[in-house]
């Protein structure tokens, strides 16, 4: 096979949605582990009912395995592990073990579906951690194997820092938990020191020796956990361990959405995951866990589908596959489309912008927008579709559409010992509307206040603040990001030195800005 031959037949998937490659009627099951790897990311602790809202949901976008927990660890471990078992998600629940049968009788008493297992094999865990010879690791393995499996249907064995254990003695502990009758033999890169050149051919090997299912756990250290599981995969791996957005140990886990968007986009491998609900989950555990979304993550980050480059925006403009990668699109991930303003950006996606508000410039007019909006993002400030339209209003001394929403007054009351409580009086639309609602802040109470007293739909998607000055009277720029009721999301901002007033005349702001765009309309 030629150089040219080759390259295509591994590309077929970017030339034609119509030529199935040698993966297309493959399947590979996907275990999740962010209720106990990524509980373990330094910082995060989940509720028992956080807990319970993560797996439901992980159930719903049709995650195979869910590992709830590590019952042993601790009585409320335990007690969370049984109550998420107790759900009847739809999904199995799986609880870990150390080779110890104590470990094993907590995870069955737990009412778990699967149990696993684990112990280290490389020469430098054994001498360090559990001071045991590879024989006797080998014997441990098939005792608590044989063990686990006389209480549960399913055992999962793992091979604790696979990847820097010999591969001769790895081998033979993996072929001593699949005749004891383990249902599934995980492969983990505990340190993250794979690459994908070599994970491939390691799973290839264990293949050839083993009968069970193979499954994969892959560190993030170096950045390859997501690259290192696909590999595995092509190497015939039966099963993905990720976590949502990646969390988990030190640098994390391979991350659920790159991973199954790279085996059901580009190796036509399927999964049972709802993939338009990838981003709705990424939020949630977002939220849950305290860890952000960076807007530069793949597949589920704010800049994900987000163009701002002239060239790029036109071309998106024309056709979305110029400058996306066609084979995902926003909608398969639960994600949208944006056109974005900085001091890149063309005239082709200003104009757009400015027609979906109903503002129609000349030519002339047109270029001092685009360069006032150029001259404001070179000096490093974000400018909003708010910005666009103000800019706009100036410039053409027009004095804009009729603001759908006034802010008259706002008050807020809050305490180490009182629920935050905010109430706003505002004209929305010639009227005067009054509302108080609670929130676990004040910011949080002021924002909900306000969405309270429109009679739109409409939801906060993402909220920044960041201190333009320094000192304890420091000024701060409040960003926030609001979806109407079709979909589309805008940004507005404000800044002040209170930054809850500051919070809330940016929700004022993108308001007004998604009743000026159509994204609601008053009933007359």
């Amino acid at each position: 096979m030629g150089f040219g031959e080759s390259l295509n037949k591994r590309q077929v998937a970017f030339f034609t949605d119509n030529v199935k490659n040698s993966e297309a009627f493959r399947k590979v099951t996907v275990f999740d582990t962010t209720l106990r790897d990524g509980e373990q990311t330094p910082g995060v602790s989940f509720t028992l009912d956080q807990k319970i809202e993560i797996a439901r949901h992980l159930s719903e976008i049709g995650v195979d395995v869910i590992e709830a927990g590590f019952p042993a660890s601790s009585d409320v471990e335990f007690q969370t592990v049984r109550k998420i078992a107790g759900e009847n998600t739809g999904a199995k629940i799986c609880g870990l073990a150390r080779s110890v049968k104590s470990d094993v009788d907590r995870c069955i008493d737990s009412g778990v579906d699967m149990v696993h297992v684990f112990i280290p094999t490389s020469e430098i865990q054994r001498e360090h951690t559990i001071k045991k010879t590879h024989e006797e690791v080998l014997e441990i393995i098939r005792e608590i194997v044989d063990y686990a499996c006389s209480g549960c249907d399913q055992v999962m064995f793992s091979a604790m820092d696979a990847t820097r254990t010999n591969p001769v003695e790895l081998i033979e502990a993996y072929m001593a938990a699949d005749e004891a009758g383990a249902a599934v033999i995980n492969v983990p890169d505990t340190v993250g020191v794979f690459t994908p050149s070599m994970m491939k051919p390691l799973v290839s090997q264990i293949r050839e020796k083993v009968r069970c299912k193979i499954d994969v756990h892959c560190h993030n250290d170096f950045g390859l956990a997501v690259a290192n599981t696909i590999a595995a995969v092509e190497g015939g791996a039966d099963q993905v361990q990720v976590t949502v957005n990646g969390i988990g140990e030190r640098a994390g886990n391979a991350d659920i959405s790159q991973t199954v968007m790279i085996m059901e986009a580009i190796c036509g491998i399927s999964t049972n995951i709802r993939t338009e609900k990838l981003v709705e989950t990424s939020r949630l555990v977002s939220r849950l866990s305290g860890i952000p979304i960076l807007p530069i993550q793949p597949v589920v980050g704010e800049n994900a589908f987000s163009h701002e480059s002239g060239i790029h925006s036109h071309g998106v403009m024309s056709d979305p596959k110029t400058f996306e990668p066609g084979i995902m699109t926003p909608e398969m991930v639960g994600h949208r489309r944006r056109l974005k303003l900085g001091k890149h950006v063309g005239r082709h996606a200003v104009r757009q912008m400015l027609s979906d508000a109903g503002i129609n410039p000349d030519e002339e007019t047109l270029d001092r927008i685009i360069f006032k909006v150029k001259e404001i993002s070179g000096k490093g400030k974000k400018v909003t579709e708010y910005d666009l339209f103000e800019i706009a209003d100036s410039i053409m001394g027009t004095s804009g559409a009729e603001k759908a929403i006034v802010l008259d007054d706002i008050s807020i009351f809050t305490g180490n010992h009182a629920l935050p409580t905010a109430s706003v009086r505002a004209i929305v639309r010639g009227e005067e509307k009054i509302f108080s609602a609670t929130g676990d802040g004040p910011v949080d109470a002021a924002m909900k206040a306000l969405l309270g007293i429109f009679p739109g739909k409409i939801e906060l998607k993402s909220y920044q603040v960041e201190a333009i000055s320094g000192g304890s009277d420091a000024i701060g720029s409040v960003t926030i990001s609001v979806e109407d009721n079709k979909g589309h999301i805008f940004d507005a901002g404000a800044s002040g030195s209170d930054i809850v007033l500051a919070s809330a005349e940016a929700m004022v702001n993108g308001i007004n800005i998604v009743c000026r765009s159509g994204g609601f309309s008053f009933e007359k």
